[in-house]
């Protein structure tokens, strides 16, 4: 099974920066779309599920769905958990067998979110995983207005976070934001390479879904070992429902609309994954 520990794939990236795909899934149909997406283009891939989906589908569930598919591919691959605030969560996925996590604690103070991060990854490393941190939050693209400048803590703060806790990839507020953005976002792209300088490891970049070609490059090549993919998958999958339902009204033959729904997550999952440089990268 090529299933690896997820600070493998991003030392591997960081090192020859590219970037990796780190892609939300919402489903098994999601899952094995990504997959799919990342065999046929030879890449390295992160899947990610969110604490709801997991809930949702229970952890024993969403594992077995994972080792059944990851099964079928030949190319590193490993399970995340984004986003996830929850110490319980955290510790059920870790003990059955996700690769890493988002520890968010970013709405306790820094202090208390070190505290907590550091059992985290105690925590992690008696499973062999790897966690990811971050300490600032990240907006809904519908909060913003625009002119945003970035809630930056200062570079002290950060690389204190990176040091005491000992995290292996971080995850900076640069003016990114979840969902879709309405204009082109402004980004401080110097603090990745600040970071990254500082501490020598990799960046998690949050947000991508609707960021320029041209962005992804330059944050690629600062450091931005990691990165999200979430709204587009959701765009593809239900927008592809809809115009196969649209296009075949009447047609209630699931089979029919999950085949359109496969073919639109795969190619949404290559073009990141060619976006991002790699295409061609897996070693195993």
């Amino acid at each position: 099974m090529p299933i690896v520990p997820t600070k493998e794939i991003l030392d591997r990236a960081f090192a020859e920066r590219y970037g990796v795909a780190a892609i939300n899934v919402v489903n098994d149909l999601t899952m094995e779309a990504v997959l799919a997406a990342a065999e046929e283009l030879r890449a390295p891939v992160i899947v990610q599920t969110s604490v709801k989906h997991v809930k949702m589908t229970g952890v024993d569930a969403m594992y077995a769905m994972w080792s059944a598919y990851a099964g079928r591919v030949s190319v590193p691959v490993a399970l995340h958990l984004d986003h996830c605030p929850e110490r319980e969560v955290i510790s059920a996925c870790l003990a059955k067998g996700w690769n890493s996590v988002l520890f968010d604690a970013s709405k306790l103070s820094v202090e208390e979110n070190k505290r907590q991060c550091v059992e985290v990854v105690a925590e992690a490393r008696r499973y062999g995983a790897h966690v990811e941190g971050e300490i600032e939050g990240f907006k809904r693209t519908e909060e913003m207005t625009g002119n945003e400048v970035a809630e930056e803590q200062s570079l002290e703060t950060v690389i204190d976070f990176i040091r005491s806790t000992g995290v292996d990839v971080f995850a900076p507020a640069i003016g990114n934001a979840h969902g879709m953005y309405k204009t082109t976002p402004h980004l401080d792209s110097q603090r990745v390479s600040d970071i990254v300088e500082a501490t020598g490891i990799p960046v998690a970049l949050h947000g991508g879904t609707g960021m320029t070609p041209e962005q992804f490059s330059d944050l690629i090549a600062r450091g931005c070992a990691k990165v999200n993919i979430s709204t587009a998958l959701k765009i593809a999958f239900m927008q592809s429902g809809y115009d196969f339902m649209t296009e075949h009204a009447g047609d209630y033959d699931p089979p029919k609309i999950f085949t359109a729904q496969r073919a639109a997550v795969m190619e949404m999952a290559k073009h990141h994954i060619r976006l991002f440089g790699s295409e061609g990268k897996a070693w195993t």
